[in-house]
């Protein structure tokens, strides 16, 4: 079994009947929905929330019963996975290009779950490039405000427009466009946080801050769990 198997099937355990669930985006997270459909299969009744249409998709394939934030504004708990987690519970997400909307339902949910392998474990964010959602309108001066931002912040790495396969600029499910930005070690992710939304440009960042409880951390042989530290 692989490690981030081991941690989607370990996240089963926090499912309970008529929960109300946000469902993430990405590899780990649909091996989860893959698990969680197996359940509904035996028998689970529960409603959840899709971070993405790609979500949406499978885990309605799966039979698991998906509404929208709209007739399901309040959630028990969201499950998702992570590009980088730090020691404080601190991610890094939308490697998948659903940050927005993943962001939207954590916020909505009573507690977030993390599942992912352990190489997405660092002592500090930012080895996984930042993403960034911008709004099309205004690109060219949205992208230099991100450069003064990168310096101010001591990157001297690179950032560049997501492209698709095929040379196309990559597109997000509410129509926006990613900058991933390489910040390298970020020092102070709170204040990179407040200067990236300073900028009129920008529609969301990947910087997860404060929104996740747990994580269930998957290696070759186990799965381990971090907690939030409570300030």
């Amino acid at each position: 079994m692989s490690p981030k198997q081991r941690a989607a099937n370990a996240a089963l355990a926090y499912v309970t009947p008529g929960m109300r669930l946000g469902l993430g985006t990405g590899s780990t997270a649909a091996l989860f929905v893959e698990a969680l459909g197996a359940r509904v299969q035996e028998g689970l009744k529960l409603r959840c929330v899709a971070t993405s249409r790609a979500t949406h998709a499978q885990a309605t394939a799966l039979g698991i019963d998906v509404t929208t934030l709209d007739e399901l504004p309040e959630l028990d708990l969201t499950i998702d996975g992570a590009d980088e987690i730090d020691p404080a519970l601190q991610l890094i997400k939308g490697g998948g290009g659903a940050l927005l909307r993943e962001k939207i339902v954590a916020a909505a949910s009573h507690a977030m779950l993390v599942i992912s392998d352990d190489s997405k474990l660092v002592s500090r964010l930012g080895r996984f490039p930042l993403p960034v959602e911008v709004n099309v309108f205004g690109l060219g001066a949205t992208l230099k405000r991100l450069e003064s931002v990168m310096t101010r912040h001591g990157a001297h790495k690179s950032m560049g427009l997501r492209r698709n396969a095929d040379g196309s600029n990559f597109v997000t499910d509410g129509g926006h466009l990613i900058v991933d930005c390489a910040f390298g070690a970020i020092a102070d992710a709170g204040a990179l946080s407040e200067d990236l939304f300073a900028i009129p440009g920008v529609v969301e960042h990947g910087l997860f801050l404060g929104l996740a409880k747990r994580a269930l951390i998957g290696h070759a042989d186990r799965t381990s769990e971090i907690l939030a530290t409570v300030a």
